[in-house]
Formats: structure tokens, sequence, C-alpha cells
């Protein structure tokens, strides 16, 4: 039985497998238990086989698994797998459907990632929900000093000033019993800020000990935590043809909704990855803020942009602009060029 390609249903305990001929025909399937799946796999099915997966879940790492065996690894968005599914939605018609997509000749595939870029990734997540839990925690605060007639201050630099005072000074009017609640909140939020500086230690370490982080901070607006998003999202850039095509699926790039000989642009859209996106057009606003006092080409462009549109417009295009020559640095394995930079708007 010799098998062109397989689908793989990634599922927590039960994988299903799907299995083609050359031809398109339907040869193999097998549901099997997640101990046991990829020695039948290996069993079955001959090294230089392609094996397609929706991108989930510890799809890359069975993505390394499969490719240290000698197989051709395909990792599929979930969104371009679910035209394909048939009928009624089961284990089964998915794995079908990964293999039919895997087939198509215009298929977007994901690039398996390495252990140092889910490193870098999975740093990046904790420190983001960690972020989340602080500015709730800092909200809560506001919002129960606000029933006793307290009102907290907008940044949580002056917050942290303001709660000891309420603590300490008993002209504010709080009872022993909301002191005590105050006072575990307080040591609430320092705790998660402590634990944020520790995490972005953590990233300038992880900067520092990468060749291509390193580079990628001669950027302008491009400092650790950006430089590692991108390598922990793109890798090598070798998947992007271009940097436009890099920029694009960073949802850089005006959303289109066109026909015909109308052609309309609007702002960027909300998909792609939105924590990259959003880390990108922060370190561009700080250069935008501090463009006005340079004058070399590329603070020039960026200050007319803003002067003629809008300062956030100027950010996201700066961000563009950032995103294609991040992707020349990752791609020809060179460094930051400041003379090419406004050539490539």
């Amino acid at each position: 039985m010799k098998l062109s390609r397989v689908g793989v249903d990634l599922v927590k305990n039960v994988y299903q497998l799907h299995g083609v001929d050359r031809y398109g025909k339907t040869v193999w399937k097998r549901r099997l238990r997640r101990g046991q799946w990829l020695r039948v796999l290996t069993d079955t099915v001959e090294p230089g086989c392609e094996i397609g997966m929706e991108a989930c879940t510890g799809a890359h790492h069975w993505a390394r698994e499969l490719r240290s065996r000698g197989y051709t690894v395909r990792l599929i968005a979930p969104q371009f797998v679910k035209p394909f599914v048939k009928s009624n939605k089961n284990d089964a018609n998915d794995a079908e459907a990964i293999c039919e997509a895997m087939s198509r000749p215009n298929m977007r595939f994901v690039s398996v990632k390495t252990v140092e870029q889910q490193d870098m990734q999975a740093t990046h997540r904790v420190r983001e929900e960690l972020k989340t839990h602080r500015n709730a925690k800092a909200n809560q605060i506001r919002g129960l000093v606000a029933e006793y007639g307290l009102v907290a201050p907008k940044t949580l630099l002056a917050l942290r000033r303001t709660i000891p005072e309420w603590l300490e000074d008993a002209e504010y009017g709080l009872t022993g019993s909301f002191r005590s609640l105050l006072h575990g909140l307080w040591n609430d939020l320092l705790a998660l800020e402590e634990r944020l500086r520790e995490l972005d230690k953590e990233i300038e370490k992880l900067a520092r000990s990468n060749e291509v982080t390193r580079r990628l901070q001669q950027l302008r607006g491009v400092g650790p935590l950006v430089a590692t998003a991108l390598v922990a999202t793109v890798g090598d850039g070798q998947q992007y043809a271009k940097g436009r095509q890099m920029a694009s699926a960073l949802r850089l790039t005006p959303r289109q909704n066109s026909s015909g000989d109308k052609y309309r642009l609007f702002g960027i859209s909300k998909r792609g990855d939105v924590y990259l996106r959003t880390q990108m057009i922060h370190g561009a606003r700080a250069v935008v803020s501090q463009a006005k006092h340079r004058d070399d080409p590329l603070s020039r462009w960026v200050t007319d942009i803003a002067r003629r549109r809008h300062a956030n417009v100027a950010a996201v295009a700066l961000a563009n602009k950032t995103a294609r020559m991040a992707w020349a640095m990752l791609h020809n394995d060179t460094n930051y060029e400041p003379s090419l930079a406004v050539g490539q708007a």
C-alpha cells in the first residue's frame, strides 16, 4: 500500500488518520490512541510521504517528531481546512478535509516552529496574561475605592503611590475591614508587577542570546519585546516570498473590498497575529513621536505622513515598513541598512 498523503486530525486522546494514494483515492483510515498513533503511522507509511495537520495545540511538536523520521509535514490553518469538510463535522471528516486541503496547489501552509521559537512564544503569552491580570486588579481597586468616595489615579504608577496614602491616612474614612482588603489587593498588584519585571528580564535575556533577535533590534522601534515576538512568530521568514507578503500576513496592509474597476481600500483588519501587530505598532508609535526631532530620511518620511494624515496612520505605515525590512534581514541574513529604509516604502 503506497500512500501519497495522510491527513491527521489531532484530538486530545484519539487521533484520526486518513490516507490517499497518488490518484487521490482513499486507501487507509485509522482511529488510534495518542500513545500508539505515531508507531502505527511509521510502520505503515513510508518516509517521504506528506503528513498534514491543522496548526493547533501540539501540532508543532508532532511536526518535529515526524520530520525527524523523514516525513514531509504540512501544517494548515484551521480556517483553510473548514471549506473542505463534507456533511457533518466529525473526526473522520476532519481528517479527510485536511488531506484534501493539503493537496491544493495554492494552499498556504504554516511553518513548523522550533523549540526555541516556542520558548519565546510561551514567555510572551505568559507575560500578556499577567499583564491582563494586573490591569484587572488595578481596575478592581479603582472600582472598590470609588464606593468610598475616593477617585483613583488613571495611571498604574500614580495608583501604586496613592494606595499607601489611603491605607495610612485615617482622613479618607476607610474602615478597618476595608483597609485589610485593600492591603491584600495592593500586595496582589505588586506581586503581579514583580512577575512582569521578571518576564521582561527573561525576554531581554532571550533577545541577547539569539543572533537573529540582536540584528533585528537594529531596526527603529524594535526592541527585545518586538524582536523576540517576530522570531517566535515568523522564524526565518522563508515561508514568505517577499516582505509585502509578511506585512500582509501580519495584517499591516489595508483591508480591500474591490470588484471590477472599483478598488476600495480601508483600514487594517483585525485578523492575523493581534499580539505581534500590536507590539509592532506600539514600537512604531514611539518612533513617530520622536521623529520630528530628527533629520534622517526615515524620520522625515514618517513625519510627513503624520502631518498629512494622522499619527496613527503614520505608526501603521512605519510598522508595515518595519515588517518588510525585518523580512529582508531574516531572509537574506543581513544587517539593517538605514540608507535603504525609505526606498522600501
